[in-house]
């Protein structure tokens, strides 16, 4: 296989894993757990959501996140924004990165923010224009590019059209979400092959859930295909309002476990990974979805007799 040397690793799982989160959690908590993964060295974290509280209580404080957390010189620190008013209490903060969203699907869209397609673009361009005269670095995360939970399979020509509209209108880098999960490596390659003629490698990422337990597979997809860039949440935290039993996203315990294996540098070492894992376990009071962490905490005591 034809692999690239070193990737980008962008973990999500403070905004998009503990916004699936069943309560909301103490302040205080989320703090001491960002802060543990920045110790741990990742390099891209995506911090909370300046979303409208009332649509999203568990990361209603955002501010106050982003003013407790310890920046590391360096480290991205990242928040989702929505529009002009989003972005200016994300700016606040001082963040360095912002990520703006909307659907490949128009009935997700309508669904998720209120908006068609064409409605958004517009709104999105202006807070990208805002943040990059901030000098701040814009993703743009479009979701359901490989199946909608309304509509089925999306038209790899939709995908490209919304892609190619915010990159137009001066989003840095585009985040392709498989958000209920239903990719497989042969979908993930008929989308980056047709993606792949309009875009460079590095402006595209990938960010797949692993409800059906493809993720990592499609990862290597994208490896093989020079995509260097992929989103991934600590423990496979997260999941998915419309897909009953999503796993999450790919848990990034089990991805630096896969680029260790293939020898592909992320600045984030495994072993680095086991106190912020066992601090989440603590944060949210239930057991982690990874394959690593099941490692990590399994007592040990059973024998299971395999071959």
């Amino acid at each position: 296989m034809r692999l690239p040397e070193q990737v980008k690793v962008w973990e999500v799982g403070p905004r998009d894993g503990l916004q699936n989160e069943p309560s909301v959690l103490p302040t205080a908590d989320k703090i001491a757990w960002i802060d543990s993964l920045t110790d741990a060295g990742l390099p891209f974290i995506e911090v909370s959501s300046f979303v409208n509280p009332a649509w999203i209580p568990q990361l209603a404080d955002a501010a106050e996140v982003f003013a407790g957390i310890r920046k590391r010189p360096g480290v991205v620190y990242s928040a989702l924004v929505p529009n002009e008013r989003g972005l200016e209490r994300a700016l606040a903060t001082g963040v360095n990165a912002i990520a703006v969203f909307m659907s490949a699907s128009e009935t997700h869209n309508k669904r998720n923010i209120n908006k068609t397609i064409a409605q958004t673009y517009p709104v999105l361009r202006e807070v990208t224009r805002t943040a990059k005269e901030q000098g701040v670095f814009v993703r743009g995360y479009v979701s359901t590019v490989f199946g909608c939970p309304y509509e089925g399979a999306i038209a790899v020509d939709q995908v490209s059209r919304v892609a190619l509209r915010l990159l137009e209108d001066g989003v840095d880098e585009i985040s392709l979400g498989d958000t209920i999960g239903v990719a497989t490596p042969a979908d993930t390659e008929r989308v980056l092959e047709a993606l792949l003629k309009h875009i460079p490698t590095n402006r595209l990422a990938l960010h797949m859930h692993d409800t059906r337990g493809t993720a990592l597979a499609n990862i290597l997809v994208g490896l093989t295909m020079g995509v260097t860039t992929f989103d991934s949440a600590l423990g496979g935290l997260g999941g998915c309002p419309y897909a009953p039993g999503a796993s999450g996203n790919v848990a990034t315990d089990d991805l630096v476990y896969m680029l260790e294996g293939l020898g592909i540098l992320s600045g984030i070492r495994s072993e680095a990974l086991e106190r912020p894992l066992a601090e989440l376990r603590r944060v949210v009071g239930h057991s982690l979805r990874s394959h690593a962490s099941a490692v990590q905490f399994s007592d040990g005591g059973m024998e299971c007799g395999s071959v």
